[in-house]
């Protein structure tokens, strides 16, 4: 399973967004595809007030602040 994490550099929501999906990883196996969303114009105007955004089957799973839980849950 590849699981896409939007973010950008200098980001401290993102660092911990990125750190709690790893947590997840532990427990349930898939890829984490990263996205910096100022590479992409596109991206960039579609996430920019919501990141870190993760995605799995083109489906937003969660945005802002990433809690454990409900990644969990969700990519089980």
């Amino acid at each position: 399973m590849k699981v896409t994490f939007y973010s950008r550099p200098n980001c401290p929501l993102c660092t911990d967004g990125l750190m709690m999906l790893k947590l997840v990883q532990e427990d349930v196996e898939f890829e984490i595809e990263m996205v910096n969303i100022e590479d992409d114009d596109e991206i960039h105007e579609k996430y920019m007030l919501m990141i870190p955004v993760v995605e799995k089957d083109g489906e937003i799973v969660q945005y802002g602040n990433l809690d454990y839980v409900t990644l969990l849950e969700s990519l089980q």
